[in-house]
């Protein structure tokens, strides 16, 4: 049996340790220039303790003459660190001694230093004790989490806010400030409880404030003026959803700055509102249907629209067809979830759960980039070392998670569509998973077996998230 009552001691040694100036063998320099800090450290605690410096000591040995070991972290505050170098020495950090925006940039600091047990605990503690806070920097959050893939649970936070109280975000002082990519992130929402007309809106605000130069009433633009917000605004233009409109609504709000919308589109526009002229505003959220799209999709990662894509190509229509169909996705598989930390082979517990189970798909988020990767698979997992021949299986992936940028790839030898290896599901050498030395799980994708090489700009890099779903008949 063990005794907790011994790690306090055993914690208090470490520090000890840290602080003892006699036995060290690493510098580490943190900062920039003019704000550096050098700390002392030992080897043998960093190299089991962070697997980001482990890399790095990997390919800084220590020199035979006996010099010291040095390595550089020009991305971390020194007194951050000192917060994270007692961490990683001694297990414990209390949260309450330091204030939030501290504690937002430990988290960062964790995530770069691969402090993967510390990430989880962090947010935690936001989520359920800084919540209010939160919502009042709701930007700051916001782009702290989005532009890092690893902050899971504050993503939700902040996507459960975005469908609760849309205003709140789009009326912060700071929402000019908003990066463009975020700011996209934001209007593809399909559950925003807005009306489209104001989501338009803002994202016009948004644009002029970008361009303060610009007249803030359309009619005084010159065609210089146009071409600058168009410009501007040219990547959030096809995640406005101009057909909820009414037609006052486009005729007042939206013919004004006609100029800035490509020319295919506002043609077929005019024409659209021109046909009726009695169209009603629509809201983006259809509450009778909410809870049945969560219901038959069992996943992290995967949408309703993504769902109602696959399902289209699953039965080979084209993307205008109507669904002959219904659906549901359940989830056999999830790494977070069903992956224990200490098997010796990661994948032991995917082949229990997948083995023998039909018309699945392989779900892989990347991780560190917003690329979702998918392969559906009709026939049975056997994980025997055989090849699966099929001619309906397929890979595909989604840029950006955006459903108008996807890449479909077909299986165009059908005899080595699956293999069923021992490790992680295979589409042949065209998508795959695998463990590295640290039994981190990672993504392989070439162009053997399949039409299209869908991970060219992905290939080798770490998994954020893994799931499989079994596509039944809804």
């Amino acid at each position: 049996m063990v005794d907790n009552n011994f790690f306090p001691k055993l914690s208090q040694n470490l520090l000890e340790i840290l602080n003892e100036e006699e036995y060290y063998d690493i510098i580490i320099e943190v900062g920039n220039d003019p704000y550096v800090k050098i700390f002392r450290a030992h080897m043998v605690i960093l190299n089991y303790r962070s697997p980001y410096l482990r890399r790095i000591l990997s390919t800084n040995k220590k020199k035979n003459d006996e010099t010291l070991t040095m390595i550089k972290l020009p991305n971390i505050l020194p007194e951050i660190f000192q917060v994270v170098l007692r961490y990683i020495y001694g297990g414990t950090i209390s949260l309450e001694e330091h204030d939030i925006l501290d504690i937002i940039k430990v988290l960062i600091a964790a995530d770069e230093l691969s402090l993967q047990e510390l990430i989880p605990y962090l947010e935690s503690f936001l989520v359920e004790n800084k919540a209010n806070w939160m919502e009042q920097n709701f930007d700051l959050i916001f782009q702290t989490c989005f532009e890092n893939n690893s902050f899971l649970k504050l993503q939700e936070c902040c996507k459960d806010l975005i469908s609760k109280e849309p205003i709140k975000i789009f009326n912060s002082p700071n929402f000019s400030l908003i990066p463009e990519k975020l700011l996209i992130t934001l209007i593809q929402y399909d559950n925003l409880q807005m009306g489209e007309i104001q989501v338009w809106e803002y994202v016009i605000r948004w644009g002029l404030t970008q361009n303060p130069e610009l007249p803030s009433d359309p009619t005084s633009f010159t065609k210089e003026d146009f071409n600058t917000l168009k410009n501007t605004l040219q990547q959030c233009i096809p995640f406005i959803r101009f057909r909820n409109l009414s037609s006052k609504e486009f005729l007042k709000r939206v013919k004004p700055y006609k100029k800035i919308l490509p020319k295919e589109l506002y043609d077929d526009l005019l024409e659209y509102f021109l046909d009726d002229d009695s169209k009603k505003s629509i809201p983006r959220i259809i509450k009778e249907n909410k809870e049945i799209r969560s219901k038959n999709i069992d996943s992290k990662i995967i949408t309703f629209q993504h769902s109602e894509l696959i399902s289209k190509w699953i039965d080979r229509l084209e993307i205008t067809d109507e669904l002959t169909t219904s659906y549901a996705f359940k989830s056999l598989y999830r790494d977070s979830r069903d992956m224990p930390n200490k098997l010796i082979n990661r994948f032991d517990k995917f082949q229990e759960k997948c083995k023998n189970q039909p018309r699945t798909i392989a779900v892989v988020k990347v991780k560190k980039g917003n690329e979702i990767i998918r392969g559906f698979n009709p026939i049975d997992w056997k994980f025997d070392g055989s090849y699966g021949i099929t001619e309906d299986s397929f890979i595909f992936t989604f840029s950006n998670n955006s459903i108008e940028n996807y890449t479909l790839s077909r299986v165009k030898n059908e005899k080595k569509a699956i293999y069923n290896g021992r490790y992680g599901p295979s589409f042949d050498d065209d998508l795959y998973l695998y463990s590295d030395v640290y039994n981190r799980l990672c993504i392989g994708c070439n162009n053997n077996t399949y039409e299209e090489n869908i991970g060219k700009n992905f290939n080798w890099k770490l998994v954020e998230e893994f799931e499989v779903l079994q596509v039944v008949s809804g």
